[in-house]
């Protein structure tokens, strides 16, 4: 219901995709016929997805929380906190969904990560430890799961969302972010959207197990 969670369901919408979108607290309006919106709280452990059908196609899991600081001021509770909203609560909502998708002809699983994971940054030991086991839990689902369910993972960079306005509340932080890519720009939700809705389509069923990066060439590129 937000930053690239809504960019795409703007995009699977204008493909004419039927998508059933979680909130957590504010629900948005259901402003389309093939779209409705149901709260989902990933922490507990009674999370309630009996409102999906009983055949899916594609599972976005795209909950996300940025907190940088120094590992010193980390309370191990909060490695745990987050490790359950990004982990836990994937395996939990996959867990639930996988005889729904193994209905479709050609299901998909798209999970987040972060550019942090392959290139370590100062203040981003708790992101990175999280996404870190996102890429691992991806990419062993993806020889679990095959040849039926394709799963992917996209790795961003920074990105122009509701997520990161701590980071880039001012023109000086946007040009400081964006002079530290390759590219010499921040990433915007519905870029990486697009690679999202890729991922989802046919025309990737011959892509699983990737870590798909889409970071202004952060991770692999000094310039």
């Amino acid at each position: 219901s937000s930053g690239i969670g809504k960019a795409l369901v703007q995009k699977l919408l204008g493909s004419g995709t039927k998508v059933c979108a979680t909130y957590h607290s504010t629900k948005p309006e259901d402003d389309a016929d093939n779209i409705q919106f149901h709260q989902l709280d990933v922490l507990n452990d009674e999370a309630d997805l009996s409102f999906l059908p009983e055949q899916i196609d594609g599972l976005v899991y795209c909950p996300g929380a940025i907190d940088l600081r120094p590992i010193s001021r980390i309370k191990p509770k909060e490695f745990i906190d987050d490790f359950n909203l990004q982990v836990v609560g994937a395996i939990k909502v996959i867990q639930a969904v996988l005889p729904k998708l193994r209905k479709s002809e050609s299901p998909s699983i798209v999970l987040f990560s972060t550019v942090a994971v392959q290139t370590g940054f100062p203040f981003h030991t708790k992101v990175a430890a999280s996404k870190g086991a996102i890429e691992g839990l991806g990419r062993a689902l993806a020889a679990e799961l095959a040849p039926k369910i394709r799963v992917n993972v996209i790795a961003p960079s920074i990105t122009d969302t509701p997520l990161a306005a701590g980071l880039l509340n001012s023109v000086e932080k946007k040009e400081a972010n964006a002079a530290r890519h390759a590219l010499k720009k921040i990433g915007d939700a519905e870029q990486i959207a697009s690679v999202a809705e890729f991922l989802l389509s046919d025309k990737a069923n011959w892509i699983t197990g990737q870590v798909v990066h889409v970071d202004g060439g952060i991770s692999n590129l000094k310039v």
